[in-house]
């Protein structure tokens, strides 16, 4: 089973994703801010890491970037799932290497189909529910 961790400063946005990712067969982890999700990368390497990029103590940006240094070779996706659609945001993360980005609010739907995609396998019908 292929193990996502999550990373959000907003608990109901953790339970919705979670929810929706465990109903789709995902295992999910979680973190409350980038610090909490470099602990957590110190331990292991989920398959997929989705962040948001506004968080108390290290950012998504942070985040993405310190991922970048200290672990060059990492070989798990990153999805940024974020309201902060400015120009900034899109260039810095395009710099960055097997990195999505969503705009929040999403369909739980196209979140799955697009975790899918990730992962080479077909999406499954879900309920259309939006997350941010």
């Amino acid at each position: 089973m292929k193990r996502i961790l999550i990373i959000d400063d907003e608990p109901h946005i953790i339970r919705v994703l979670k929810m929706a990712l465990e109903n789709a067969g995902y295992t999910v982890d979680e973190a409350y801010n980038g610090e909490q999700a470099l602990a957590y990368l110190d331990k292991r390497q989920p398959d997929l890491m989705i962040t948001d990029i506004d968080m108390p103590k290290m950012s998504g940006r942070e985040l993405c970037l310190q991922i970048k240094q200290d672990m060059p070779d990492h070989i798990f996706g990153i999805f940024i799932l974020t309201a902060r659609a400015e120009m900034e945001h899109r260039e810095w993360s395009r710099e960055l290497e097997r990195v999505s980005f969503l705009e929040k609010p999403v369909s739980i739907m196209k979140l799955i189909a697009s975790i899918n995609a990730h992962f080479g396998e077909s999406s499954p019908t879900t309920e259309c529910k939006h997350v941010g």
